[in-house]
């Protein structure tokens, strides 16, 4: 029976697929297939072949292999090791170079034979590429076959570099890239321009040949192209689908990148569900949306056609369900985010009393706040609430170098005009020059150079703090370690950063704390700036009482809002208020126009803003509520 129930809430997996609560988990368990096979080798007297992808999916079972090279001995003596693609053209010894990446991230750290490594060549002359890939091949093929193939997915659905339109018995090749792909590499090489076009790749008919293939995906940026190569049509334009017609593959998922497969994003359409409260809003508000009606119409036969059948039987009648459901979405709106006064709170997301709360608002990047909740921002000073934020790094790698001369230049300008000596600053600004002149993409800057940068983005926040009505003394300014390292990798959260988020909370003994809760930054800030306030918190609430008054709220809107069964508290905009934050947004300069660092959406981080903030207004108004002009929104997390 357990099978049947597998089967039938797998029918549309075209592909085995086993998911992990997360990718630390997920990564261990792939580390000790690897392991296992090594020693299942070794133990025959058996060479192992191995493909190896690169990137960040891949670093938690090198880090687990290193681990356990390390500490349980396992020897990688008998391994051999083909890598699944290179950048054209790359230097070895660059920073961006996959030779490097594997380095550093196993070869270095293990016992395995340098002659056993093979990496594709990205010094090769353009005439020699073709017979190298024929040669790579040959090599691959002499040995039998690769054992294992690990991989990697794109948000193109790239395997390797085998881009939409590469066919499924393509061999080791040059290719052109994606610009996604590219887009997606960019803070890794300084910006996009320096990325390179081309790569040398494995074909997909060569993965194919692998006698076992296990494809990783972590977090929900992976989510849309997962749910597309594991339940999709066979397509040249999703190259991983190819991997359905393959009986050795299997799809190794943490939660949050299988979360839009229909098992789990729309359950109801394969098994009998619990329904607790938040599937029962998450069904009844994907229904509405789904047939384009309003919640107070849906219909019983609109339940029964679309697998809500169960939940209709269980608590119906269906029309009592819709009306619950219309008034749970009605009572997370509230033009009062820091509590209404002398008003009956046991309707609204917020707590009435006190009347005037201490509000933090922390925010990753010296824009955050304003970006992704400015509106709220200047409601709640508006509304004479105790509000402080915290900028918690400077975001001086997100700053053009052009600024930091302009900068300069007025500076010297300034200090001639008051009859102050420039000699000093001349002679910096002389340095920057020819620094920037020869910098290298993604070469640190140097400490000066990092200095004005971080001092333009302060005065930014400064500005947009002011303009939503805040005291100086109230803003504040946190330069957490993690981030200071000249450099786009940061280094993991230490106690410091814990420390200085603890000190910061003690001082103001905060009723609300906002933070970005928008994992989807794709350069992960958001969430180990979030991860250090939440561990602040629960270090604090050991002996501290205030803190069990202290609610903390997730906000986004940057990179991607919260589904609108998620949302807890929703701030509804009027066109006054939208323009309020627009005009906030503008005062970070630096950031306008073009961001050093924009991610894959071209849109200014104000109209990204803006057009979030719209679309969560029409959502609710779709659903039959009330028509705002816009509304940012909100999820509380319980710590």
């Amino acid at each position: 029976m357990a099978r049947l129930n597998l089967l039938e809430e797998t029918r549309y997996e075209k592909l085995p697929v086993t998911v992990y609560p997360n990718q630390k988990v997920a990564s261990k368990a792939v580390a000790k297939r690897i392991a296992d096979l090594i020693r299942s080798k070794q133990d025959h007297g058996e060479q192992a072949v191995l493909g190896l992808a690169t990137g960040v999916t891949p670093i938690g079972v090198y880090a687990e292999l290193v681990r356990l090279h390390r500490e349980e001995g396992l020897s990688f003596s008998n391994v051999i090791t083909f890598n699944l693609d290179e950048y054209y053209p790359m230097k070895p010894n660059a920073a961006q170079s996959y030779v490097t990446f594997m380095y550093e991230n196993l070869f270095s750290h293990i016992d395995i034979k340098r002659d056993n490594v093979h990496i594709p060549d990205g010094t090769l002359k353009q005439d020699d590429i073709a017979a190298f890939c024929l040669e790579y091949e040959r090599q691959i093929n002499a040995l039998g076959g690769l054992d294992l193939q690990i991989l990697g997915i794109g948000r193109t659905g790239h395997i390797g570099f085998n881009e939409p339109g590469s066919a499924p018995n393509s061999g080791t090749r040059l290719v052109t890239l994606d610009d996604l792909t590219r887009n997606d590499a960019s803070r890794d090489f300084g910006g996009k321009e320096n990325v390179p076009t081309k790569a040398i790749t494995m074909g997909i008919g060569t993965i194919f040949k692998a006698r076992e293939i296990i494809l990783m995906a972590w977090s929900g940026k992976k989510a849309p192209i997962i749910k597309k190569a594991v339940e999709g049509e066979i397509s040249g334009d999703v190259p991983a689908t190819y991997l359905q017609l393959s009986d050795h593959v299997e799809f190794i998922l943490d939660e949050d990148a299988a979360s839009e497969l229909t098992r789990f994003g729309t359950p109801w359409l394969v098994k009998d569900c619990v329904w607790d409260n938040i599937m029962k809003k998450k069904a009844v508000i994907w229904l509405a949306e789904t047939l384009n009606k309003p919640v107070l119409k849906l219909t019983e036969e609109d339940y029964n056609n679309h697998g809500m059948a169960q939940l209709a039987v269980e608590q119906g009648p269906v029309y009592n369900i819709n009306i619950d459901i219309f008034n749970q979405i009605q009572h997370t709106i509230t033009g009062w985010p820091g509590g209404k006064p002398d008003a009956d709170d046991s309707q609204r997301p917020e707590r009435a009393l006190p009347a005037r709360k201490r509000s933090i608002i922390f925010s990753p990047h010296p824009d955050d706040d304003v970006i992704s909740m400015g509106g709220t921002f200047i409601r709640l000073v508006d509304q004479g609430h105790d509000v402080h934020v915290a900028y918690q790094t400077s975001g001086n790698t997100a700053v053009w170098d052009d600024d930091v001369l302009r900068y300069m230049e007025f500076a010297i300008d300034f200090n001639g005009s008051v009859g102050d000596d420039n000699s000093h600053l001349k002679s910096l600004y002389e340095d920057m020059r020819r620094f920037i002149a020869t910098k290298q993409p993604n070469e640190i800057d140097t400490k000066e150079i990092r200095d004005v940068k971080g001092f333009i983005r302060k005065t930014e926040a400064i500005s947009g703090a002011r303009y939503a009505g805040l005291d100086d003394d109230h803003i504040h300014f946190q330069a957490l370690p993690f981030y200071e390292t000249g450099k786009t990798q940061k280094s993991p959260i230490t106690e410091d950063d814990i420390k200085l988020t603890m000190t910061l909370l003690q001082k103001i003994k905060p009723h609300q704390v906002f933070a970005a809760g928008d994992f989807a930054d794709p350069h992960g800030t958001h969430l180990v700036c979030f991860n250090i306030i939440v561990a602040a918190l629960r270090e604090l609430r050991k002996t501290e009482d205030w803190v069990e008054d202290c609610w903390l709220w997730m906000y986004r809107g940057a990179w991607k809002e919260f589904e609108t069964y998620e949302i807890e508290m929703a701030v509804p905009l009027s066109p006054q208020e939208v323009l309020r934050k627009r005009n906030a947004i503008f005062k970070h300069q630096s950031q306008k126009d073009r961001a050093v660092f924009p991610g894959d959406d071209a849109r200014e981080f104000w109209v990204r803003a803006e057009d979030r903030n719209r679309e969560t207004a029409q959502s609710y108004d779709r659903l039959g509520l009330a028509e705002y002009q816009a509304m940012e929104a909100f999820v509380r997390f319980h710590y």
